[in-house]
């Protein structure tokens, strides 16, 4: 019997930075001293910031978003400060739209949530006061020291909402951090596949929905 959800917030509840983040990529290229493209920067960008935020010292997502956006830009020949270019993505975080079919999950949803985010604590307070949402309780990166997939985040999870792993499912975006993450740690997974893309046909998907208000049905 499903008794609670652990619930992802950008890329789920909220849109997720994609464009302000290919945005941003684009401004990099165009300064740049090398040929190089806004696409080939935001990939660049994306790796280095895993590499980042999965080394052996714990840095908050708005560290790691600027160190890694930095390296990128030396390696490309990008004067600038990377701080600069990065305080709209900041921006954005605190204030992001909600992603279809939100509202009309959290008006129909009764069992108690936690949300389970990477962003940095105040940033994900923010959000949630731009839009007026509450949750039952909320694990972040910030306050667990580890990013998805890491085990202590949906042990955390669990614990601040006193269930066990079969009793709840996760729900997210990414096929790495919250399905191959819950699915480690004995949940689980609904991905959110707004994208439209292919799962590995091992994925340990078991189910997927496009928004939140398809989840309703399945958790009645």
């Amino acid at each position: 019997m499903l008794k609670g959800l652990l619930l992802d917030f950008y890329g789920t509840v909220v849109e997720d930075d994609d464009v302000m983040m290919a945005e941003i990529a684009e401004q990099v290229a165009a300064r740049a001293s090398v040929p190089v493209s806004g696409r080939d920067v935001a990939t660049a960008w994306g790796a280095e910031f895993e590499a980042v935020a999965s080394g052996p010292r714990f840095r908050s997502m708005r560290d790691s978003a600027m160190s890694s956006l930095a390296s990128v830009m030396v390696d490309v020949g990008c004067a600038g400060d990377a701080a600069a270019l990065c305080a709209a993505q900041f921006r954005y975080w605190r204030s992001p739209p909600l992603r279809p079919g939100t509202r009309e999950f959290l008006s129909r949803v009764t069992v108690p949530i936690c949300l389970v985010s990477d962003v940095d604590s105040d940033d994900l307070k923010a959000a949630m006061a731009h839009h007026g949402v509450a949750f039952t309780a909320v694990v972040t990166s910030e306050a667990a020291r580890a990013y998805k997939p890491d085990r202590a985040m949906f042990s955390r999870a669990l614990a601040a909402l006193g269930l066990e792993a079969h009793e709840v499912l996760h729900v997210g975006d990414s096929l790495a951090a919250d399905v191959g993450g819950a699915h480690a740690a004995g949940i689980r997974a609904v991905w959110v596949n707004h994208r439209g893309q292919n799962a590995p046909r091992d994925a340990p998907i078991a189910y997927e929905i496009t928004d939140l208000s398809a989840l309703a049905e399945i958790i009645r």
